[in-house]
Protein backbone atom coordinates (compact mmCIF):
# COMPACT_ATOMS: atom_id res chain seq x y z
CA UNK A 1 0.00 0.00 0.00
CA UNK A 2 1.01 3.27 -0.94
CA UNK A 3 1.71 6.01 1.85
CA UNK A 4 -1.21 8.22 1.94
CA UNK A 5 -1.16 11.94 0.23
CA UNK A 6 -2.37 15.17 2.87
CA UNK A 7 -3.21 18.28 1.87
CA UNK A 8 -4.61 20.84 4.15
CA UNK A 9 -8.37 19.51 4.27
CA UNK A 10 -7.96 15.94 3.33
CA UNK A 11 -6.30 12.31 3.43
CA UNK A 12 -6.25 10.78 -0.25
CA UNK A 13 -5.36 6.96 0.36
CA UNK A 14 -5.62 3.56 -1.37
CA UNK A 15 -9.24 2.31 -1.11
CA UNK A 16 -9.94 -0.09 1.91
CA UNK A 17 -12.96 -2.52 1.89
CA UNK A 18 -14.24 -0.56 4.65
CA UNK A 19 -14.74 1.94 2.04
CA UNK A 20 -17.83 0.49 0.73
CA UNK A 21 -20.64 1.84 2.30
CA UNK A 22 -19.38 5.24 1.34
CA UNK A 23 -19.10 4.33 -1.97
CA UNK A 24 -22.41 3.20 -2.55
CA UNK A 25 -23.46 6.45 -0.84
CA UNK A 26 -21.99 8.15 -3.73
CA UNK A 27 -22.80 5.86 -6.99
CA UNK A 28 -26.27 4.61 -5.60
CA UNK A 29 -27.01 8.46 -6.00
CA UNK A 30 -28.95 9.29 -9.16
CA UNK A 31 -27.56 12.74 -9.11
CA UNK A 32 -24.16 12.05 -8.79
CA UNK A 33 -24.67 9.84 -12.40
CA UNK A 34 -26.55 13.07 -14.14
CA UNK A 35 -23.11 13.17 -16.09
CA UNK A 36 -22.09 8.99 -16.25
CA UNK A 37 -24.51 8.06 -18.36
CA UNK A 38 -27.51 7.90 -15.61
CA UNK A 39 -26.95 4.08 -14.00
CA UNK A 40 -26.95 4.62 -10.15
CA UNK A 41 -25.86 1.58 -8.55
CA UNK A 42 -28.50 -0.36 -6.65
CA UNK A 43 -26.36 -2.69 -4.17
CA UNK A 44 -23.43 -2.28 -1.88
CA UNK A 45 -22.17 -5.46 -3.43
CA UNK A 46 -21.67 -3.23 -6.30
CA UNK A 47 -19.20 -0.73 -4.12
CA UNK A 48 -17.57 -3.94 -3.17
CA UNK A 49 -16.75 -4.93 -6.65
CA UNK A 50 -15.46 -1.75 -7.53
CA UNK A 51 -13.14 -1.70 -4.68
CA UNK A 52 -11.69 -4.75 -5.57
CA UNK A 53 -11.34 -3.84 -9.06
CA UNK A 54 -9.71 -0.53 -8.27
CA UNK A 55 -7.21 -2.76 -5.94
CA UNK A 56 -6.43 -4.79 -8.79
CA UNK A 57 -5.72 -1.81 -11.06
CA UNK A 58 -3.12 -0.63 -8.23
CA UNK A 59 -1.23 -3.84 -8.40
CA UNK A 60 -1.70 -3.98 -12.57
CA UNK A 61 -0.90 -0.74 -13.17
CA UNK A 62 0.79 1.13 -9.52
CA UNK A 63 -1.76 3.31 -9.40
CA UNK A 64 -5.88 4.27 -9.36
CA UNK A 65 -8.47 6.27 -7.74
CA UNK A 66 -7.93 6.44 -4.17
CA UNK A 67 -10.30 7.77 -1.38
CA UNK A 68 -10.33 10.66 -0.26
CA UNK A 69 -11.05 11.59 3.61
CA UNK A 70 -12.23 14.64 5.57
CA UNK A 71 -8.87 15.00 7.77
CA UNK A 72 -11.19 17.09 10.47
CA UNK A 73 -13.86 14.14 10.65
CA UNK A 74 -12.38 11.19 8.97
CA UNK A 75 -15.62 11.04 7.08
CA UNK A 76 -15.02 9.46 3.22
CA UNK A 77 -16.40 11.92 0.74
CA UNK A 78 -15.84 10.25 -2.23
CA UNK A 79 -12.54 9.11 -4.45
CA UNK A 80 -10.03 11.15 -7.06
CA UNK A 81 -6.47 9.95 -8.45
CA UNK A 82 -4.92 8.65 -11.29
CA UNK A 83 -6.11 5.90 -13.41
CA UNK A 84 -4.29 4.23 -16.33
CA UNK A 85 -6.75 3.73 -19.27
CA UNK A 86 -5.85 0.64 -21.44
CA UNK A 87 -9.19 1.69 -23.93
CA UNK A 88 -9.19 3.63 -26.53
CA UNK A 89 -10.54 6.94 -25.84
CA UNK A 90 -10.87 9.88 -28.41
CA UNK A 91 -7.34 8.30 -30.39
CA UNK A 92 -5.83 7.49 -27.24
CA UNK A 93 -4.63 4.64 -25.80
CA UNK A 94 -2.59 3.74 -22.29
CA UNK A 95 -2.39 7.03 -20.84
CA UNK A 96 -2.98 8.47 -17.38
CA UNK A 97 -6.02 10.15 -16.82
CA UNK A 98 -7.22 12.06 -13.65
CA UNK A 99 -11.07 12.07 -12.22
CA UNK A 100 -13.00 12.30 -9.07
CA UNK A 101 -16.57 11.89 -7.79
CA UNK A 102 -17.89 13.01 -4.44
CA UNK A 103 -20.82 12.74 -2.20
CA UNK A 104 -23.59 15.34 -3.21
CA UNK A 105 -23.77 16.65 0.39
CA UNK A 106 -19.96 17.63 -0.17
CA UNK A 107 -20.11 19.30 -3.50
CA UNK A 108 -19.05 22.72 -3.63
CA UNK A 109 -16.21 23.44 -1.37
CA UNK A 110 -13.44 22.62 -2.70
CA UNK A 111 -12.34 19.10 -2.16
CA UNK A 112 -12.14 18.14 -5.88
CA UNK A 113 -10.05 21.04 -6.56
CA UNK A 114 -7.76 20.32 -3.19
CA UNK A 115 -7.48 16.70 -4.25
CA UNK A 116 -6.97 17.07 -8.03
CA UNK A 117 -3.88 19.61 -7.78
CA UNK A 118 -2.49 16.97 -4.86
CA UNK A 119 -2.69 14.51 -7.58
CA UNK A 120 -1.74 16.23 -10.15
CA UNK A 121 1.50 16.98 -8.35
CA UNK A 122 1.95 13.39 -7.83
CA UNK A 123 1.47 11.88 -11.38
CA UNK A 124 4.18 14.68 -12.82
CA UNK A 125 6.45 14.94 -9.88
CA UNK A 126 6.69 11.10 -8.60
CA UNK A 127 5.20 9.27 -11.09
CA UNK A 128 6.90 11.46 -13.40
CA UNK A 129 4.27 11.11 -16.52
CA UNK A 130 4.48 12.82 -19.48
CA UNK A 131 1.06 14.37 -19.51
CA UNK A 132 -2.73 13.38 -18.13
CA UNK A 133 -5.67 13.53 -19.79
CA UNK A 134 -9.45 13.56 -18.35
CA UNK A 135 -12.73 13.99 -20.24
CA UNK A 136 -16.01 15.03 -18.91
CA UNK A 137 -19.41 15.38 -20.56
CA UNK A 138 -19.69 18.16 -22.68
CA UNK A 139 -22.71 19.90 -20.17
CA UNK A 140 -20.75 19.05 -16.66
CA UNK A 141 -19.76 22.81 -16.38
CA UNK A 142 -18.60 22.26 -12.61
CA UNK A 143 -16.27 19.14 -13.21
CA UNK A 144 -14.71 21.15 -16.82
CA UNK A 145 -14.17 24.08 -14.06
CA UNK A 146 -12.31 21.96 -11.81
CA UNK A 147 -10.13 20.54 -14.62
CA UNK A 148 -8.94 24.03 -15.62
CA UNK A 149 -8.53 25.04 -12.05
CA UNK A 150 -5.96 21.92 -12.16
CA UNK A 151 -4.32 23.20 -14.87
CA UNK A 152 -5.85 21.03 -18.21
CA UNK A 153 -6.28 22.67 -21.48
CA UNK A 154 -9.63 21.81 -23.60
CA UNK A 155 -8.46 19.94 -26.34
CA UNK A 156 -11.93 18.83 -28.08
CA UNK A 157 -14.85 17.48 -28.05
CA UNK A 158 -15.46 14.02 -29.27
CA UNK A 159 -19.03 11.26 -28.79
CA UNK A 160 -18.24 8.65 -26.35
CA UNK A 161 -20.88 6.44 -25.02
CA UNK A 162 -23.33 8.20 -27.39
CA UNK A 163 -22.97 11.58 -25.33
CA UNK A 164 -21.00 14.59 -26.30
CA UNK A 165 -17.61 14.55 -24.62
CA UNK A 166 -14.43 17.22 -23.95
CA UNK A 167 -11.12 16.23 -23.92
CA UNK A 168 -8.52 17.87 -21.66
CA UNK A 169 -5.18 17.48 -20.87
CA UNK A 170 -1.67 18.93 -19.57
CA UNK A 171 1.77 18.11 -20.57
CA UNK A 172 4.28 17.41 -17.45
CA UNK A 173 6.18 21.10 -16.93
CA UNK A 174 9.06 19.14 -15.84
CA UNK A 175 10.04 17.09 -18.78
Amino acid sequence: MKKPIETERLILREFLPSDAAGMFELDSNPNVHTYLGNKPITHIDESRAYIEFVQQQYKDFGTGRWAVILKETNEFLGWSGIKFITDEINNHKNFYEIGYRFIERHWGKGYATEAGKAFTAYAFNVMKVDALYAYADEGNENSRRILEKLGLQYVNSFEHEEEMTVWYEAKNPNI
